[in-house]
């Protein structure tokens, strides 16, 4: 059997332990681990997935996780990462941030057995205590200096920072207490970010039952690039883990994009293959880079885990389609998303060398018919050579597009109105 730490070290997730030895002895036995997420969003990104990718290893390690989502401690927000106040949400919004949120968890988490793991919502205690029990009972707990030392509130001196987001660490701490009192969760894990709010869990539960008490956290690094960037956007902004955000398709192409050092990093961190196979496949990848084997078996790893595989395959075969030129093999809607920056509605019937002009593929119908002639024009995938034929919806993919290629890079999406 795999070792749980071994395994999370070898694939460069962990940054900080409490005390490592003390984690290890930890998962001696089977161990009840919470992480939580904050609704400050309608969807969680692929950064959050490093974090739900843990609780998804640990689960299949035989321990327990717990998903927590921050119905509660989303009302006031975490200064964690944040050079500024947030703006608060509505409670509506919160609510409807953290339905979407369990939603996208119960994708990743196994709950067929509570024994194996829960999702659960703190609003549904943090909510039920007074302002009296919160001041005698928790807050008593939480040194004014020893809140000021945490890089947390240190970082937000200078641009300042309210009671209210000053609070945020002892409301999870209180978290922290609670489930390890409830559910008997000893161990916390999150971002380093969050590395902060973690110890001071563990110090509020030491406060409270002693020294002794045998609980620890470990936080997640945080994900760069192999120029040191940081890692989790692209071009149109953040990767969504909701596919109505961020498509398959769009979550594929970042993936097979990567560099070669950070796809072989990435296979570690965002996959579940075995280390044997992934040192197979570096391998393979350093004796051929031209091949980009490392970033085809990462793009379609992640889309697999993340959608699913039929989601994977759709994306692989449209990542590949520009160059087999087999478009009758994609979905409709795979085809628009492919060529959604490059469709022209035509809404009267025209000959080739006319449609070529009309769709600026060509400058005049002397360019149109050259092009025409020297096979550089094809039509759905296939070469055409008559310029004076014209198309209909008998012609066109799903009786209505046409994809017209002109020379090796040139595309064009011609859908039939007529």
């Amino acid at each position: 059997m795999i070792n749980i730490i071994d395994d999370l070290n070898y694939r460069g997730l962990i940054k900080e332990y409490s005390n490592e030895e003390n984690v290890r002895k930890l998962f001696e036995t089977k161990q009840i681990i919470y992480c939580g997420f904050d609704p400050s969003a309608s969807s969680m990104h692929i950064g959050n997935f490093v974090m739900i990718s843990i609780l998804m290893r640990l689960q299949r390690a035989g321990h327990k996780i717990v998903a927590l989502v921050g119905g509660g401690t989303g009302m006031i927000g975490d200064p964690s990462g944040k050079s500024k106040e947030r703006n608060l949400l509505t409670p509506d919004k919160v609510l409807e941030n953290t339905m979407s949120i369990k939603r996208q968890l119960e994708r990743f988490i196994d709950l067929s057995d509570p024994e194996k793991g829960m999702i659960l919502n703190n609003y549904d205690w943090l909510s039920n205590i007074s302002l009296l029990e919160y001041l005698r009972d928790t807050a008593k707990y939480f040194p004014i200096n020893y809140m000021l030392s945490k890089d947390i509130v240190k970082s937000r001196l200078d641009v300042g920072i309210s009671l209210t987001e000053f609070c945020y660490m002892t409301l999870q701490s209180y978290d922290f207490k609670y489930l390890h009192d409830k559910y008997g969760v000893n161990i916390q894990i999150g971002g380093n970010d969050q590395w902060g709010n973690l110890t001071a869990g563990l110090d509020f539960i030491r406060k409270t039952e002693g020294e002794e008490a045998k609980v620890e956290c470990m936080t997640a690094h945080l994900i760069t690039r192999s120029d040191g960037k940081k890692f989790g956007k692209s071009e149109d902004g953040a990767l969504f883990l909701d596919r109505n955000l961020t498509s398959p398709y769009k979550l594929y192409q970042f993936f097979i994009n990567q560099s070669d050092e950070d796809s072989v990093k990435y296979l570690k961190v965002f996959t579940f293959l075995p280390k044997e196979e992934i040192n197979e496949i570096e391998k393979e990848h350093l004796a051929n880079l031209g091949a980009r084997i490392a970033q085809k078996r990462l793009a379609y790893e992640v889309v697999k885990i993340v959608h699913s595989e039929e989601d994977a395959l759709e994306a692989k075969k449209m990542s590949e389609v520009l160059f087999s030129n087999d478009f009758t093999s994609l979905k409709e809607s795979s085809l628009e998303e492919l060529f959604s920056n490059s469709k022209i509605e035509v809404k009267e019937s025209m000959k080739l060398e006319d449609l070529l002009i009309f769709i600026k593929a060509a400058s005049s119908k002397r360019e149109a018919r050259e092009f025409i002639k020297n096979n550089a024009v094809s039509i759905n995938g296939v070469k055409v050579n008559d310029a004076l034929k014209e198309f209909t919806k008998e012609d066109a993919l799903f009786n209505k597009y046409l994809v017209v290629k002109r020379g090796k890079k040139n595309y064009y999406l011609v859908e039939i109105n007529y």
